[in-house]
Protein backbone atom coordinates (compact mmCIF):
# COMPACT_ATOMS: atom_id res chain seq x y z
CA UNK A 1 0.00 0.00 0.00
CA UNK A 2 1.43 3.07 -1.24
CA UNK A 3 -0.48 6.10 -0.04
CA UNK A 4 -3.20 6.14 2.18
CA UNK A 5 -6.81 6.67 0.60
CA UNK A 6 -9.02 6.93 3.46
CA UNK A 7 -7.61 6.86 7.01
CA UNK A 8 -10.51 5.74 9.37
CA UNK A 9 -10.27 6.69 13.23
CA UNK A 10 -12.67 5.01 15.90
CA UNK A 11 -12.96 7.60 18.97
CA UNK A 12 -13.85 10.60 18.74
CA UNK A 13 -11.69 11.95 21.98
CA UNK A 14 -9.29 15.13 21.82
CA UNK A 15 -6.52 12.63 20.38
CA UNK A 16 -8.79 10.93 17.79
CA UNK A 17 -10.09 14.46 16.69
CA UNK A 18 -6.58 16.19 16.99
CA UNK A 19 -5.33 13.18 14.21
CA UNK A 20 -8.49 13.56 12.29
CA UNK A 21 -7.74 17.70 11.95
CA UNK A 22 -4.24 16.67 11.05
CA UNK A 23 -4.87 14.45 8.46
CA UNK A 24 -7.84 16.80 7.24
CA UNK A 25 -5.26 19.94 6.82
CA UNK A 26 -3.10 17.29 4.65
CA UNK A 27 -5.86 16.65 2.50
CA UNK A 28 -5.95 13.19 3.16
CA UNK A 29 -10.05 11.55 3.46
CA UNK A 30 -10.75 10.29 6.52
CA UNK A 31 -13.72 9.56 8.82
CA UNK A 32 -14.48 9.37 12.76
CA UNK A 33 -16.66 7.11 13.75
CA UNK A 34 -17.55 7.76 17.71
CA UNK A 35 -19.93 6.06 19.81
CA UNK A 36 -21.27 8.98 22.24
CA UNK A 37 -24.68 9.74 20.27
CA UNK A 38 -23.80 13.41 20.05
CA UNK A 39 -21.53 16.23 21.55
CA UNK A 40 -21.69 16.75 25.45
CA UNK A 41 -23.99 13.47 25.34
CA UNK A 42 -22.14 12.24 28.49
CA UNK A 43 -19.48 14.22 31.20
CA UNK A 44 -16.00 14.65 29.36
CA UNK A 45 -14.15 15.38 32.44
CA UNK A 46 -12.46 18.95 33.74
CA UNK A 47 -9.29 21.09 32.85
CA UNK A 48 -6.37 19.47 31.47
CA UNK A 49 -2.50 21.03 31.60
CA UNK A 50 -1.26 21.25 27.42
CA UNK A 51 2.41 21.50 27.51
CA UNK A 52 4.31 22.56 25.01
CA UNK A 53 4.02 18.98 23.05
CA UNK A 54 0.05 19.02 23.53
CA UNK A 55 0.65 22.90 21.99
CA UNK A 56 2.96 21.62 19.12
CA UNK A 57 0.64 19.20 18.14
CA UNK A 58 -2.37 21.27 18.68
CA UNK A 59 -0.64 24.12 16.33
CA UNK A 60 0.42 21.64 13.93
CA UNK A 61 -2.84 20.13 13.11
CA UNK A 62 -5.70 22.62 13.59
CA UNK A 63 -6.43 24.98 10.91
CA UNK A 64 -5.16 28.47 11.62
CA UNK A 65 -8.29 29.94 12.99
CA UNK A 66 -8.98 26.72 15.32
CA UNK A 67 -5.64 27.80 16.87
CA UNK A 68 -6.50 30.98 17.61
CA UNK A 69 -9.30 30.11 19.48
CA UNK A 70 -7.56 27.66 21.43
CA UNK A 71 -5.28 30.32 22.70
CA UNK A 72 -8.64 32.64 23.20
CA UNK A 73 -10.24 29.84 25.18
CA UNK A 74 -7.29 28.88 27.34
CA UNK A 75 -5.79 29.97 30.16
CA UNK A 76 -2.78 30.38 32.48
CA UNK A 77 -1.89 27.41 34.94
CA UNK A 78 -0.75 29.71 37.43
CA UNK A 79 1.47 29.21 40.04
CA UNK A 80 2.12 25.30 42.32
CA UNK A 81 1.49 25.16 45.99
CA UNK A 82 2.26 22.63 48.03
CA UNK A 83 0.32 22.59 51.39
CA UNK A 84 -0.47 21.17 54.56
CA UNK A 85 -3.21 19.71 55.60
CA UNK A 86 -4.04 22.57 57.64
CA UNK A 87 -3.72 24.73 54.43
CA UNK A 88 -0.33 26.05 55.36
CA UNK A 89 2.10 27.24 52.72
CA UNK A 90 5.25 25.04 52.52
CA UNK A 91 6.41 26.61 49.30
CA UNK A 92 4.71 28.21 46.17
CA UNK A 93 6.42 27.58 42.39
CA UNK A 94 6.08 30.56 40.78
CA UNK A 95 4.60 29.75 37.21
CA UNK A 96 7.83 31.60 35.65
CA UNK A 97 10.41 29.05 37.59
CA UNK A 98 8.01 26.17 36.16
CA UNK A 99 7.69 27.21 33.02
CA UNK A 100 10.04 29.61 31.31
CA UNK A 101 8.12 31.91 28.95
CA UNK A 102 8.73 31.03 25.16
CA UNK A 103 8.26 33.35 22.41
CA UNK A 104 6.61 31.05 20.72
CA UNK A 105 2.89 30.27 21.42
CA UNK A 106 3.18 26.62 20.62
CA UNK A 107 6.53 26.27 23.26
CA UNK A 108 3.98 27.53 25.80
CA UNK A 109 1.58 25.77 28.84
CA UNK A 110 -2.16 26.05 29.15
CA UNK A 111 -5.09 25.17 31.39
CA UNK A 112 -7.63 23.99 28.82
CA UNK A 113 -11.02 23.07 29.88
CA UNK A 114 -11.73 19.86 28.35
CA UNK A 115 -15.32 19.93 26.69
CA UNK A 116 -14.21 23.23 25.48
CA UNK A 117 -10.78 21.96 23.78
CA UNK A 118 -12.84 18.43 22.37
CA UNK A 119 -15.89 21.13 20.87
CA UNK A 120 -12.89 23.28 19.17
CA UNK A 121 -11.58 20.10 17.95
CA UNK A 122 -14.72 19.09 16.16
CA UNK A 123 -15.00 22.49 14.25
CA UNK A 124 -14.53 22.19 10.99
CA UNK A 125 -14.95 18.23 11.19
CA UNK A 126 -19.09 18.23 10.62
CA UNK A 127 -19.09 15.94 7.21
CA UNK A 128 -16.34 13.82 9.06
CA UNK A 129 -17.60 12.71 12.40
CA UNK A 130 -20.47 10.01 12.56
CA UNK A 131 -21.75 9.80 16.29
CA UNK A 132 -23.73 7.14 17.64
CA UNK A 133 -21.58 4.41 15.82
CA UNK A 134 -20.55 1.99 17.99
CA UNK A 135 -17.58 -0.06 17.25
CA UNK A 136 -17.50 -3.80 17.10
CA UNK A 137 -14.53 -5.20 15.47
CA UNK A 138 -12.64 -5.47 12.18
CA UNK A 139 -11.71 -7.26 9.24
CA UNK A 140 -8.62 -6.97 6.86
CA UNK A 141 -9.55 -7.77 3.33
CA UNK A 142 -7.50 -9.62 0.92
CA UNK A 143 -6.53 -6.12 -1.02
CA UNK A 144 -5.25 -4.47 1.87
CA UNK A 145 -7.82 -2.30 3.04
CA UNK A 146 -9.88 -2.84 6.57
CA UNK A 147 -13.46 -3.03 6.79
CA UNK A 148 -14.84 -1.77 10.34
CA UNK A 149 -18.16 -3.06 11.72
CA UNK A 150 -20.56 -1.08 13.98
CA UNK A 151 -23.62 -2.52 16.10
CA UNK A 152 -26.02 -1.04 14.34
CA UNK A 153 -24.85 -3.26 10.80
CA UNK A 154 -23.14 -0.90 9.20
CA UNK A 155 -19.36 -1.48 7.89
CA UNK A 156 -17.18 1.06 6.20
CA UNK A 157 -13.68 0.27 4.27
CA UNK A 158 -10.89 2.35 4.41
CA UNK A 159 -7.04 2.00 3.70
CA UNK A 160 -6.13 2.65 7.83
CA UNK A 161 -8.15 2.30 10.75
CA UNK A 162 -6.91 3.80 14.28
CA UNK A 163 -7.88 2.70 17.32
CA UNK A 164 -8.62 5.68 19.70
CA UNK A 165 -11.25 4.74 21.07
CA UNK A 166 -9.98 4.87 24.90
CA UNK A 167 -8.67 2.87 28.06
CA UNK A 168 -11.42 -0.38 26.89
CA UNK A 169 -10.54 -0.17 23.37
CA UNK A 170 -11.94 -2.58 21.19
CA UNK A 171 -9.09 -2.04 18.03
CA UNK A 172 -6.30 -2.94 21.02
CA UNK A 173 -8.63 -5.89 22.27
CA UNK A 174 -8.77 -7.25 18.50
CA UNK A 175 -5.42 -5.67 17.17
CA UNK A 176 -2.66 -6.20 20.33
CA UNK A 177 -4.81 -8.69 22.51
CA UNK A 178 -1.30 -9.43 24.67
CA UNK A 179 -1.45 -5.90 25.90
CA UNK A 180 -3.71 -5.73 28.94
CA UNK A 181 -4.63 -3.03 31.55
CA UNK A 182 -4.07 -3.62 34.96
CA UNK A 183 -4.63 -1.46 38.50
CA UNK A 184 -2.57 1.38 38.99
CA UNK A 185 -2.76 1.19 42.54
CA UNK A 186 -4.95 4.53 43.15
CA UNK A 187 -8.24 5.71 43.15
CA UNK A 188 -9.32 9.13 42.38
CA UNK A 189 -12.77 11.52 43.57
CA UNK A 190 -12.76 14.09 41.70
CA UNK A 191 -14.68 17.40 43.00
CA UNK A 192 -15.45 20.81 41.23
CA UNK A 193 -16.30 23.90 43.07
CA UNK A 194 -18.09 26.80 40.90
CA UNK A 195 -16.08 29.93 42.24
CA UNK A 196 -18.84 32.44 42.77
CA UNK A 197 -17.89 35.27 44.81
CA UNK A 198 -19.70 33.90 47.85
CA UNK A 199 -17.33 30.46 47.32
CA UNK A 200 -13.90 32.06 46.73
CA UNK A 201 -14.78 34.22 49.89
CA UNK A 202 -15.35 31.13 52.20
CA UNK A 203 -12.26 29.65 50.28
CA UNK A 204 -9.10 29.38 51.99
CA UNK A 205 -7.02 32.26 49.91
CA UNK A 206 -4.18 30.14 48.50
CA UNK A 207 -7.28 27.47 47.12
CA UNK A 208 -8.41 30.18 45.10
CA UNK A 209 -5.66 30.80 42.66
CA UNK A 210 -3.06 28.04 40.55
CA UNK A 211 -2.78 24.91 41.39
CA UNK A 212 -1.66 23.48 44.60
CA UNK A 213 -0.74 19.96 46.57
CA UNK A 214 -1.79 19.38 50.02
CA UNK A 215 0.73 16.97 51.26
CA UNK A 216 -0.77 14.57 54.33
CA UNK A 217 1.05 12.24 56.42
CA UNK A 218 -0.90 9.58 54.66
CA UNK A 219 -0.82 7.50 51.42
CA UNK A 220 -3.43 10.15 49.63
CA UNK A 221 -2.94 14.03 48.72
CA UNK A 222 -5.54 16.22 46.99
CA UNK A 223 -4.72 18.24 43.92
CA UNK A 224 -6.69 21.39 43.11
CA UNK A 225 -6.54 23.70 40.32
CA UNK A 226 -8.24 26.80 39.53
CA UNK A 227 -10.11 27.30 36.00
CA UNK A 228 -10.77 30.53 34.71
CA UNK A 229 -11.42 30.69 30.84
CA UNK A 230 -9.74 33.94 29.74
CA UNK A 231 -13.29 34.85 27.54
CA UNK A 232 -15.42 34.65 29.97
CA UNK A 233 -17.28 31.83 28.02
CA UNK A 234 -17.97 29.77 31.20
CA UNK A 235 -18.17 30.50 34.86
CA UNK A 236 -14.59 29.68 36.85
CA UNK A 237 -14.12 26.37 38.56
CA UNK A 238 -11.90 25.11 40.94
CA UNK A 239 -11.26 21.34 40.04
CA UNK A 240 -10.40 19.15 43.23
CA UNK A 241 -9.19 15.52 43.08
CA UNK A 242 -8.17 13.50 46.03
CA UNK A 243 -5.99 10.40 45.24
CA UNK A 244 -5.64 7.77 47.60
CA UNK A 245 -4.86 4.17 47.75
CA UNK A 246 -7.51 1.43 47.59
CA UNK A 247 -7.23 0.25 51.08
CA UNK A 248 -8.14 3.57 52.27
CA UNK A 249 -11.16 3.50 50.33
CA UNK A 250 -14.86 1.06 49.82
CA UNK A 251 -14.15 -1.55 47.49
CA UNK A 252 -17.11 -0.35 45.37
CA UNK A 253 -16.16 3.39 45.96
CA UNK A 254 -16.45 3.61 41.82
CA UNK A 255 -20.06 2.70 42.32
CA UNK A 256 -20.92 5.16 44.69
CA UNK A 257 -23.83 8.07 44.37
CA UNK A 258 -22.56 11.32 44.76
CA UNK A 259 -24.11 11.76 48.43
CA UNK A 260 -22.24 8.39 49.51
CA UNK A 261 -19.02 9.83 48.21
CA UNK A 262 -19.31 13.06 49.64
CA UNK A 263 -19.53 11.02 53.14
CA UNK A 264 -16.06 8.81 52.16
CA UNK A 265 -14.54 11.60 51.41
CA UNK A 266 -15.38 13.31 54.95
CA UNK A 267 -14.77 10.95 56.80
CA UNK A 268 -11.26 10.46 55.23
CA UNK A 269 -10.32 14.38 55.10
CA UNK A 270 -11.21 14.23 59.07
CA UNK A 271 -9.05 16.65 60.60
CA UNK A 272 -8.16 18.49 57.95
CA UNK A 273 -8.72 22.18 57.36
CA UNK A 274 -12.47 23.14 58.17
CA UNK A 275 -12.30 25.10 55.34
CA UNK A 276 -11.36 22.53 52.59
CA UNK A 277 -13.54 19.99 54.15
CA UNK A 278 -16.64 22.53 53.62
CA UNK A 279 -15.18 22.99 50.17
CA UNK A 280 -15.08 19.69 49.27
CA UNK A 281 -18.50 18.65 51.19
CA UNK A 282 -20.05 21.40 49.22
CA UNK A 283 -18.84 20.70 45.70
CA UNK A 284 -21.01 20.54 42.62
CA UNK A 285 -23.50 17.20 43.43
CA UNK A 286 -23.95 16.04 40.12
CA UNK A 287 -20.03 16.56 38.93
CA UNK A 288 -18.59 14.12 42.07
CA UNK A 289 -17.16 10.97 40.74
CA UNK A 290 -14.82 8.46 41.16
CA UNK A 291 -12.64 6.57 38.95
CA UNK A 292 -10.21 3.63 39.94
CA UNK A 293 -7.23 4.25 37.76
CA UNK A 294 -5.62 1.73 35.33
CA UNK A 295 -2.30 1.62 33.40
CA UNK A 296 -0.79 0.07 30.13
CA UNK A 297 2.42 -0.06 28.23
CA UNK A 298 3.11 -0.38 24.70
CA UNK A 299 4.78 -3.51 25.17
CA UNK A 300 7.67 -5.47 22.88
CA UNK A 301 7.79 -4.13 19.12
CA UNK A 302 5.07 -5.85 16.83
CA UNK A 303 4.76 -6.26 12.91
CA UNK A 304 2.98 -3.06 11.18
CA UNK A 305 -0.35 -3.28 9.16
CA UNK A 306 -2.59 -1.23 8.45
CA UNK A 307 -4.55 -1.16 11.97
CA UNK A 308 -2.53 1.06 14.49
CA UNK A 309 -3.77 2.58 18.21
CA UNK A 310 -2.70 5.48 19.94
CA UNK A 311 -3.66 7.80 23.29
CA UNK A 312 -5.37 5.91 25.83
CA UNK A 313 -5.55 2.39 23.53
CA UNK A 314 -2.01 1.68 23.85
CA UNK A 315 -0.27 3.79 26.50
CA UNK A 316 -3.05 4.15 29.65
CA UNK A 317 -1.75 5.69 32.41
CA UNK A 318 -2.95 7.65 35.66
CA UNK A 319 -3.91 11.26 34.86
CA UNK A 320 -0.29 13.06 36.50
CA UNK A 321 0.32 16.09 35.06
CA UNK A 322 -2.44 15.50 31.84
CA UNK A 323 0.29 13.64 30.12
CA UNK A 324 -1.57 11.22 29.47
CA UNK A 325 -3.84 13.58 26.88
CA UNK A 326 -0.54 15.14 26.08
CA UNK A 327 0.88 11.95 24.95
CA UNK A 328 -2.49 11.00 22.66
CA UNK A 329 -1.85 14.55 21.06
CA UNK A 330 1.57 13.99 20.33
CA UNK A 331 0.41 10.57 18.76
CA UNK A 332 -1.70 12.74 16.65
CA UNK A 333 0.79 15.07 15.49
CA UNK A 334 3.51 12.06 15.06
CA UNK A 335 0.79 10.07 12.89
CA UNK A 336 -0.25 12.60 10.72
CA UNK A 337 2.85 13.43 9.70
CA UNK A 338 4.16 10.73 9.10
CA UNK A 339 0.51 9.41 6.94
CA UNK A 340 1.05 12.71 5.10
CA UNK A 341 4.54 11.96 3.82
CA UNK A 342 3.05 8.81 2.92
CA UNK A 343 0.04 10.44 1.11
CA UNK A 344 3.09 13.04 -0.88
CA UNK A 345 4.24 9.65 -1.95
CA UNK A 346 7.55 9.71 0.10
CA UNK A 347 7.18 6.50 1.86
CA UNK A 348 4.94 3.54 1.74
CA UNK A 349 1.67 4.07 4.54
CA UNK A 350 2.49 0.63 6.05
CA UNK A 351 5.99 2.06 6.98
CA UNK A 352 4.73 5.09 8.15
CA UNK A 353 2.80 3.51 10.54
CA UNK A 354 5.50 1.46 11.67
CA UNK A 355 7.55 4.09 12.38
CA UNK A 356 4.89 5.77 14.12
CA UNK A 357 4.88 2.75 16.32
CA UNK A 358 8.46 2.41 16.98
CA UNK A 359 8.00 6.03 18.17
CA UNK A 360 5.49 5.91 20.18
CA UNK A 361 6.26 2.69 21.87
CA UNK A 362 9.37 4.31 23.26
CA UNK A 363 8.17 7.44 24.46
CA UNK A 364 4.61 5.97 25.52
CA UNK A 365 6.22 3.40 27.79
CA UNK A 366 8.60 5.91 28.99
CA UNK A 367 5.95 8.08 29.99
CA UNK A 368 3.50 5.11 31.58
CA UNK A 369 6.52 4.59 33.65
CA UNK A 370 7.42 8.44 35.06
CA UNK A 371 3.76 9.25 35.56
CA UNK A 372 3.63 5.45 38.02
CA UNK A 373 6.90 6.79 39.72
CA UNK A 374 5.16 9.78 40.31
CA UNK A 375 2.15 8.23 41.71
CA UNK A 376 3.80 5.80 43.39
CA UNK A 377 5.98 8.80 45.15
CA UNK A 378 3.12 10.79 45.94
CA UNK A 379 1.06 7.86 47.96
CA UNK A 380 4.60 6.57 49.88
CA UNK A 381 4.04 8.83 53.21
CA UNK A 382 4.89 7.75 56.84
CA UNK A 383 6.00 10.02 59.69
CA UNK A 384 9.00 10.82 58.73
CA UNK A 385 8.50 10.64 54.50
CA UNK A 386 5.97 13.44 55.09
CA UNK A 387 8.52 15.27 57.48
CA UNK A 388 11.05 15.17 55.08
CA UNK A 389 9.27 16.21 52.15
CA UNK A 390 8.01 19.32 54.00
CA UNK A 391 11.58 20.22 55.96
CA UNK A 392 12.80 20.61 51.92
CA UNK A 393 9.71 22.34 50.62
CA UNK A 394 10.21 24.79 53.82
CA UNK A 395 13.97 25.12 52.73
CA UNK A 396 13.28 25.48 48.96
CA UNK A 397 10.70 28.16 49.92
CA UNK A 398 13.61 30.08 51.81
CA UNK A 399 16.19 29.95 49.10
CA UNK A 400 14.58 30.85 45.60
CA UNK A 401 17.82 29.37 43.95
CA UNK A 402 17.43 26.09 44.98
CA UNK A 403 13.34 26.51 44.31
CA UNK A 404 14.23 27.38 40.58
CA UNK A 405 16.90 24.60 40.46
CA UNK A 406 14.94 21.63 42.22
CA UNK A 407 11.29 22.37 41.69
CA UNK A 408 11.31 23.73 38.41
CA UNK A 409 12.58 20.89 37.15
CA UNK A 410 10.55 18.59 38.25
CA UNK A 411 7.33 19.90 36.51
CA UNK A 412 9.37 19.32 33.19
CA UNK A 413 9.70 15.16 34.04
CA UNK A 414 13.09 14.67 33.71
CA UNK A 415 12.62 11.30 32.82
CA UNK A 416 11.49 11.77 29.87
CA UNK A 417 12.78 15.18 28.33
CA UNK A 418 14.67 13.82 25.90
CA UNK A 419 11.88 11.49 24.51
CA UNK A 420 9.34 14.02 24.99
CA UNK A 421 11.70 16.25 22.62
CA UNK A 422 11.96 13.96 19.84
CA UNK A 423 8.76 15.33 17.90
Amino acid sequence: MSAPGRVIIIGGGIGGLCLAQGLRRAGIDVAVHERDQAVGSRWEGYRIHVNPVGARALHACLPEAGWREFLATTGSGGDFGFLTEQMEELVVVEESVMYPDGADPAENHYAADRATLRRLLLTGLEDVVQFGAEFVGYEQRPDGTVEASFADGRTVVGDVLVGADGAGSRVRRQYLPHIRTVDAGAVGVAHKLWLTDEVRAALPSRLGTGMNIVNVNAPCFLFTSVFEPPDGSSPPYLLCALVARPDLLPPDVTELDSDALRAVVDVLVAGWHPQLRRALAESDHGSRSAIAFRTAEPGEPWPATPVTVMGDAIHLMPPVGGLGGNTALRDAHLLSRLLAAAARGERDTVSAIGAYESDMREYGTATVRYVLAQKEQALSRGVLATAGARGWFRLCAAVPALRRRSLGSSFAGPATARAWERV
